[in-house]
């Protein structure tokens, strides 16, 4: 019994036995599949991990050039120091590459003898050394014969060879070469190309092994980028935009955009005041450098931070603002296209209108109202009460949606990184009377300044809504064209028809109407002044305005748009007309010219403004002095000779009639005289100081001008030392209340 008991518990044991072989087995066969199946790339990739180290190799990143392949961001080379700690031996040789190395770069000899102590075959001690730098470590590596322990490897850092010119556009780069705002962030990916990598093999206890099991894997450089933006138009663009922020005491920047009216390409994109993409971090203004030294130090990395957002920050597209009477060229655009009303369609104005029993009364800026006007005069008026009863009768349906049509209730899709949205009264477009009364003259409704321009190019160019782009293509490091980035029309908004008879419209307010201080001798401008107060957004104390024009030339075969946009001038006055529109008149005066569109001077300014020096060098004396009285200009002869051997003005220069033409018959020294400066003088005053100065003297306003005209820029700098005779154009403005 108790043997067949033994024996049955050996079976059960072997049993036992058995099944635990079986299932240890199984446990290990599932393990097995676990580790080589299942996580077998992970524990592969940890493994690489502990065996492998890699440093990055940046690429070197692609050149923005202007349209005409001018070079405005490029990548330098720099050089990234490492140690080889596992080269450096014995403690003399040691002592001798720290002492070099911290005499050279700075850097604490104890910290870089740490460095060369290291269990190590590689060890990065700084980035980004220039080539002065560089040059000092290759010299100290051979006047002490170090052929190992130090090594330098090429690097890449970004430039910006014009400094602060178009840099909120351009944007700016961190450490590591990525883009961090403006076009570098946007197109990053395609600048930047591809990381490469230093990999070195570790051994069984993590430390790095020689260079024979060292692998680098090269860069690939980035695609380059060529721009719409032409450079000579974005200098001639922040010039005078700069000036005017000055001269206007603007507090929050100004922006101004150019826009070819055909295609949507941003030919100029300036927001002063901006800074130095090479060094973006450095606080431009100095109130708001004042303003970090006041706060307690807990709390100036956060003012830092928001200090630096706004100075980086492109008001061209991620801010909003009321566009003010800038807006009515397209209210106008849409009671022609519905047929509501045509160019001699009567309106009255009283000098004010109310809605209904419970609105306010919104007054026109001509308190005794302009009477009986047609509508092409209440838009050269600027009258607010017929724009809103023409507002009335467009009515609330069509009105939002020619709104959304021009493009304002959606994103431009311009190729810049932080574009906002506007801030419209609902987004369904649900308004009241009183809504759609203040949105008919482009109050209390934000819109962003490349909306408008882009909505101002529909209405010269035909009708079409382009969208915006400031790329023009992509290229590879061989010149190839990878990608076009080719003209898209959204949609028609208006007709051409229409088209046509609006810009005739605004053709004359530059003449006659509120937008005469942009008006420019020789080129037909068509445009319109905007002045919209900052309602809940004003300074304690201050009543703060944006004051904008936004226009378009020539007038009759518009190739370009151009929107002046400042916000919160503080000088002596913050009307649009008079801020913004003379700084329209000088870019476009330089511009249209650039871009070779001929003048065509009227009879009437070709009596005002002048004729051209006639070709005087080689006659006779008094065929010379002939043919200048023949020209209506007073002739002065300079020599006793019996030729002419040089005039002043020289040979087709513009001259005014009875302006004085010197003539020399003989190799005199051109005497010199010290310009003046005209700048808010008179008219009178500035034609006797020219006289006196001997200088003749362009004035550039509007024909039939009436009040008083104030000097407010002069071609020739004020203290520069030019020739007697020489031709000084100056601009003149009406300064009384205008036309807003």
């Amino acid at each position: 019994m108790a043997r067949g008991s033994t024996i049955r518990m050996r079976r059960r044991s072997l049993v036992v036995a058995a099944s635990m072989v079986v299932l240890s087995f199984l446990f290990l066969i599932c393990r097995l599949i676990n580790l080589q199946i299942v996580k077998g790339r992970f524990l592969e990739e940890m493994a690489l991990e502990q065996q492998l180290a890699d440093t990055k190799l940046n690429a070197k990143r692609g050149v923005i050039y202007d349209r005409n392949m001018n070079p405005l961001a490029q990548s330098a080379t720099v050089w990234t120091l490492a140690l080889e700690p596992a080269y450096i031996t014995g403690d003399e040789r040691r002592e001798l590459i720290c002492n070099g190395l911290h005499k050279i770069l700075g850097i604490e000899k104890e910290k870089l003898m740490i460095l060369a102590k290291k269990k190590s075959f590689y060890t990065i001690v700084k980035k980004k050394i220039e080539n002065d730098c560089k040059d000092q470590i290759v010299n100290f590596k051979k006047e002490n014969k170090i052929t190992s322990g130090i090594r330098l490897i090429e690097d890449y850092k970004r430039y910006y060879p014009l400094g602060r010119f178009a840099a909120t556009l351009l944007g700016f780069t961190g450490d590591d070469s990525q883009g961090l705002a403006g076009i570098e962030a946007y197109y990053d990916k395609t600048l930047k190309g591809e990381t490469g990598k230093i990999i070195n093999a570790k051994n069984a206890i993590g430390t790095d092994m020689p260079f024979d099991y060292e692998q680098m894997i090269p860069a690939k450089d980035g695609y380059s980028l060529r721009l719409c933006i032409d450079s000579a138009i974005q200098k001639i663009v922040e010039k005078y935009l700069s000036e005017g922020i000055i001269v206007n005491k603007v507090q929050n920047r100004g922006v101004a955009i150019a826009m070819d009216v055909t295609n949507g390409e941003i030919l100029a994109l300036a927001v002063k005041e901006d800074f130095d993409p090479n060094d973006p971090f450095k606080i431009v203004s100095e109130s708001d450098a004042l303003l970090l030294d006041s706060v307690p130090e807990e709390e100036k990395s956060k003012v830092r931070s928001e200090i630096l957002a706004k100075q980086w920050r492109n008001k061209a597209v991620s801010d909003t603002y009321y566009p003010g009477s800038v807006f009515k060229m397209v209210v106008a655009s849409i009671g022609l296209e519905l047929g509501i009303i045509d160019e001699n369609s009567p309106f009255h104005c009283s000098g004010g209108i109310k809605i209904s029993e419970r609105s306010q009364y919104i007054r026109c800026w001509k308190r005794g109202g302009h009477g009986a006007q047609t509508f092409r005069e209440a838009l050269c008026h600027s009258c607010n009460p017929a724009f809103i009863s023409l507002g009335q009768r467009i009515g609330i349906s069509n009105f939002f949606n020619y709104y959304k049509s021009f493009g304002f209730h959606e994103r431009s899709g311009i190729d810049l990184p932080g574009e906002t949205r506007d801030l419209f009264f609902s987004n369904d477009g649900k308004m009241a009377p009183i809504d759609l009364a203040v949105a008919s003259v482009g109050q209390n409704f934000g819109i962003t300044p490349i909306q408008m321009i882009t909505a101002a190019s529909a209405i010269a160019n035909g009708g079409k809504l382009v969208r915006p782009h400031v790329v023009k293509e992509i290229i590879d490091s061989n010149g190839n064209i990878i990608k076009t980035f080719n003209n898209e029309v959204r949609r028609t908004v208006i007709s051409e028809n229409v088209s046509k008879r609006v810009c005739a419209m605004m053709a004359e307010n530059a003449i006659w109407g509120g937008a005469r201080n942009a008006y420019v001798p020789g080129f037909r401008i068509a445009g319109k002044t905007g002045t919209s107060e900052k309602i809940g957004l004003s300074t304690p104390g201050y009543k703060d305005y944006i004051s904008s024009f936004c226009g378009f030339a020539p007038a009759d075969d518009p190739k370009i748009a151009l929107l002046i946009f400042l916000d919160t001038p503080r000088g002596d006055y913050y009307y649009g007309s008079i801020v913004a529109a003379p700084i329209f008149s000088s870019i476009v005066r330089e511009v249209l010219p650039y871009l070779k569109v001929e003048t065509k001077y009227t009879q009437e300014e070709m009596e005002k403004f002048g004729t051209k020096a006639p070709e005087l060098i080689g006659k006779k004396t008094n065929s010379a002095r002939n043919l200048a009285i023949n020209a209506g200009l007073k002739p002065t002869v300079l020599g006793n000779g019996g030729d002419v051997v040089s005039q002043m003005p020289l040979p087709g220069e513009q001259i005014p009639k009875g302006g004085t033409i010197l003539i020399y018959t003989e190799n005199l020294q051109v005497e010199k005289v010290k310009v003046p400066n005209f700048i808010g003088l008179e008219i009178e005053k500035a034609k006797e100081l020219a006289a006196y100065s001997r200088l003749n003297l362009v004035s550039l306003h509007t024909k039939n001008e009436k009040g008083r005209l104030t000097a407010v820029s002069q071609s020739l700098e004020a203290g520069a030392m030019v020739n007697v005779g020489s031709v000084i154009e100056i601009k003149f403005i009406n300064k009384e209340k205008p036309e807003e």
